[in-house]
This record gives C-alpha cells, structure tokens and sequence, in this order.
C-alpha cells in the first residue's frame, strides 16, 4: 500500500512548538547578555563570542527547524537526517551557553535546559521518523 502515511504527526507539532520557544528563548537569552553586561562586570572580549554563539545558533535554527518541516512532510529521511545533523550543532552550542558562557544565572540554565529537552525529544521522534521512512 503506497498511500500510507509515515510522517509524524508529534514530530510536526513538537517542531513547531520548539520554534515558538526558540523566538522566546533567543529573545529573553539576549536580553540577559545584554543585562549581565550592565550589571556585572564583563570583560569586552568575553562578550563577543557569547553573543556569536547565540547569533550562530539563531541562524542555524533557520534551516534546522525547515529541514525538520519539509523531511518529516515530504517523508525525505536524508533531509531530515541533515535536520538532525544540524540539531547536533545547536545542542552543542546550547551547551556553550549553559556551560561556558560568561555568567551563567538560574534563569539561563532553565532556558537552555528546556531548549536542551526539547531537542533530546525532536531528536527522538526524527530518528524515530526516519526508521519508519526507511522501512
């Protein structure tokens, strides 16, 4: 039967919602850089790089998240293989800025904490998803 459908539904809705919470997340993590480099003292050199890593994740959010829509929709796994591939890149530096950033306040381990689950769990339903492509 060539008509069945594999493409997940909880993936869909779970990509989507993890776009909703990026736009949040990235808002609310650059107001807090913003904040911590009035508050406290930060070292001008250490502020460039964590604003890089917050940008560079913002950008590859783009693509990540498409690939995620269009592989899952389009029931293409390499396409959403290169999606998961690149939800690697932003667990990474989701890490940098849990771990490594300059300071480091409650609110931003809640934040990427969430973004962290919510990646663990799209990347879950991605492999998931392709394994039922592939079949």
């Amino acid at each position: 039967n060539n008509s069945s459908q594999l493409s997940s539904l909880p993936l869909q809705i779970l990509l989507y919602v993890n776009v909703i919470y990026y736009i949040f997340y990235f808002l609310a993590t650059l107001a807090m850089i913003i904040y911590k480099s009035q508050v406290f003292s930060y070292p001008d050199d250490f502020l460039a790089p964590d604003l890089a890593v917050l940008f560079v994740m913002a950008v590859l959010e783009v693509p990540r998240s498409y690939l995620g829509f269009k592989g899952n929709l389009t029931e293409a796994e390499a396409v959403l293989g290169l999606s998961l591939g690149l939800t690697v890149g932003s667990v990474v530096l989701c890490v940098y800025l849990l771990l490594w950033q300059t300071y480091v306040l409650w609110a931003d381990v809640l934040l990427n904490a969430v973004l962290l689950s919510a990646y663990g769990l799209e990347s879950g339903l991605k492999v998931t998803a392709i394994a039922a492509f592939v079949s």
